[in-house]
């Protein structure tokens, strides 16, 4: 390797000035060598930063258009032509990165291949930007006034390869993964023509302006009206083969695209849970922040997971049945009461460090605790009043969310907040024990802080005020108003302030801040409820453990078992790790009999009081063991119980629990809590 020049003057400097004495034969002979110095690279520079974002207009409207026609491969063909302006010689496009409600920089961009730019008939050189590989620079010749960038989106066809987001018989087109955007501009600065091309046969719904929803030509090019980037990627479309829309009231639509045409059949009575909830929606926040809104709901088992909030829609997949079979699919639907709520607390109303000017700078996430927590908080409430869900099912969630935190090691050494940081640290992905690493506990822990504050500013108010106070001056104030409105946490103190002076600030900073804060079961028990353990699941775990024939053990054994007796997940210090069963074992035999949940919950429930362990035939690999656990406290799964307050005799007199007067319905045709 050549020295850098600054080395090869040092040597000289040293040769220079220091003489060299004459050496003895002997000292030739003998002395060794002497070592040179340690090689030490010197720091590059790094090259120059892309352009900060600018809340500028950008010249020109970009026509985005993507033929999603090619259903068979999952391939999203994209041409994209960018104006510039006069005179310009380098043109750098960004890959979108930190996406709205992911929290974290989860740009697909593995999945952009085919690149290639052109202007007019000339094939542009582009380099990708060696610090942001999202980036790409593009050299331009003189007088272009427009550039055509050709990609192909790839829609991962396994799981194990990403979201799938088409398939054959629909699709869930996020126009972030679709399109390159300006460097250097706000995206509301950018304005875009899109357009979509579908198989034929297909429609499609989405919230965006000017086409004509749910319908189109077979196989047409469907047009949308000139929009800025930022209302389109927060404008996601469904389309599929089997589809159909239900007006719900308010400008407000459920938008079904489905597996099989079948799905789409149920009784129209279905449908009022879905009105009751944009009307309590609308009671529960006063104003609102948009025109019209769309539930875009897929009702498919090979569309990939998603519940994602948008500002004028949701973008919801749901297990195929959900609505064809009520009763049983009854834990699946509170995402829909979730998203809903979005709407106004994380888009209208956004912490200060979630809003970007673009989709390149960072997100500060310390807030997801009211964002999702609060949202959460609020996805049980609205699913009660509206009996999106039953009373039960909301009340066995709860009790599963709390009973989590009750028993989890992780609290001791991570505060909540620090959770806000695990979308970008942990990106979702599986842990080897999360109740020792925690993981995005803002959502359910938060929404506990969120119950026991509507019980402080009930208690402290004579019942005069609760949340649905703090929700209608703060999250409904500028009815009307489309944009966005950023908050601070100060912001969410001073809101509380005015309903209840209260060492507000304290209050968080015991819950949210500190490790080892006191068990989120305050807000439970001051509502009237406790919690309590049986040997048998609450609703909302039996009905889930039901459709995934998953085995849940975590307040027993202290696992979790997939339906193939495979251990997902391990109790960090529970009886089963304890015993050296750890996640990726799989159970072949409980005492000598063939594994089956039925067999080892009845093996569980038989050694209550004894003191014989549990023999668990395991396989690790090639290997087979045989382990002895020691647990003899029989099942526990966790429900939540109301605590029996005396009366005075009299009809009535005993007060209704706290968080029975929460669940109730607030308008005409509600679930009324039940």
């Amino acid at each position: 390797m050549r020295l850098p020049l600054c080395a090869v003057l040092a040597s000289l400097v040293l040769t220079v000035a220091v003489p060299v004495a004459p050496a003895s034969a002997a000292s030739a002979q003998v002395g060794p060598l002497a070592a040179p110095p340690p090689s030490r690279p010197v720091a590059t520079p790094l090259p120059p930063a892309l352009p900060a974002p600018q809340d500028v207009p950008y010249p020109g409207a970009i026509a985005l258009d993507v033929d999603a026609s090619a259903t068979g491969t999952g391939v999203y063909r994209v041409t994209e032509t960018i104006p510039v302006a006069p005179g310009t010689t380098t043109l750098t496009l960004l890959y979108p990165r930190w996406l709205p409600g992911n929290h974290a920089p989860r740009g697909p961009l593995a999945e952009l291949v085919g690149l290639s730019f052109t202007a007019g008939d000339a094939m542009l050189e582009w380099t990708r930007d060696p610090v942001e590989p999202n980036a790409f620079h593009i050299t331009l010749p003189p007088a272009t006034r427009e550039v055509v960038a050709r990609f192909v989106h790839t829609s991962p066809l396994r799981d194990v390869e990403g979201r799938i987001s088409m398939t054959r018989q629909l699709l869930d087109l996020q126009w972030e993964k679709m399109s390159l955007y300006p460097a250097g501009y706000y995206v509301r600065q950018v304005r875009v023509r899109p357009s979509l091309t579908l198989p034929t046969g297909w429609a499609a719904f989405t919230a965006l302006d000017g086409a004509r929803q749910g319908s189109g030509q077979a196989g047409a090019r469907l047009a949308w009206s000139e929009t800025d980037y930022e209302t389109l990627v927060d404008s996601p479309v469904m389309a599929g083969a089997f589809i159909r829309r239900h007006p719900l009231g308010d400008g407000v639509f459920l938008d079904l695209v489905a597996d099989r045409p079948e799905l789409l059949n149920f009784p129209a009575a279905r449908l009022e849970p879905f009105a009751a909830l944009v009307r309590e929606g609308r009671a529960l926040f006063g104003g609102r922040h948009f025109d019209h809104y769309d539930f875009l709901v897929a009702l498919s088992e090979r569309l990939g997971d998603i519940g994602l909030e948008h500002h004028r829609s949701t973008e919801i997949q749901l297990e195929p049945t959900a609505l064809a079979d009520w009763a049983a699919m009854d834990w699946d639907r509170n995402v829909l009461p979730h998203e809903y709520v979005h709407s106004w607390n994380g888009k209208f109303l956004r912490p200060e460090g979630l809003w970007t000017p673009d989709y390149q700078t960072p997100m500060q996430d310390r807030l997801l605790w009211v964002y999702e927590g609060q949202t959460k908080f609020w996805g049980w409430v609205l699913a009660a009043r509206t009996g999106i869900q039953t009373r039960e099912t909301v009340l066995g969630a709860i009790a599963t969310d709390a009973a989590a935190l009750v028993e989890q090691p992780g609290r001791a050494w991570r505060s909540l907040e620090d959770t806000t940081y695990d979308p970008v640290i942990a990106a979702r992905k599986p842990k080897p024990f999360p109740s020792l690493a925690r993981g995005e506990d803002y959502y359910s822990e938060g929404a506990l802080v969120w119950l026991e504050v509507d019980q402080t500013l009930r208690e402290g108010t004579g019942g005069k005020r609760g949340l649905d106070d703090f929700a209608r001056a703060f999250f409904g104030q500028r009815d009307g108003d489309l944009g966005v409105v950023t908050y601070t946490r100060a912001d969410v103190i001073a809101g509380l302030q005015a309903l209840l002076p209260y060492d507000w600030a304290g209050f968080f900073h015991d819950r949210i801040d500190r490790p080892g804060a006191p068990s989120p079961l305050a807000g439970i028990e001051r509502g009237g409820y406790r919690l309590v353990w049986k040997d048998e699941p609450n609703p909302y775990d039996r009905a889930r453990m039901a459709y995934s024939k998953a085995l849940l053990l975590t307040h027993s054994l202290g696992l979790s078992l997939d339906r193939e007796g495979r251990v997902a997940a391990a109790v960090w210090d529970g009886p089963a790790m304890k015993a050296g069963i750890v996640p990726g074992m799989q159970v072949m035999a409980v005492n000598g009999t063939a594994y089956a949940p039925d067999v080892l919950t009845r093996a569980i429930a038989a050694a209550r009081g004894g003191t014989a362990p549990l023999q668990l035939q395991v396989r690790r690999d090639d290997t087979f063991a045989t382990i002895d656990v020691a647990w003899q406290g029989g099942l526990r799964y966790p429900w939540l119980e109301p605590v029996v307050v005396a009366g005075d005799g009299k009809a009535g007199s005993a007060p209704e629990p706290g968080l029975d007067r929460l669940l109730a319905a607030r308008t005409t045709g509600g679930a009324r809590g039940k």
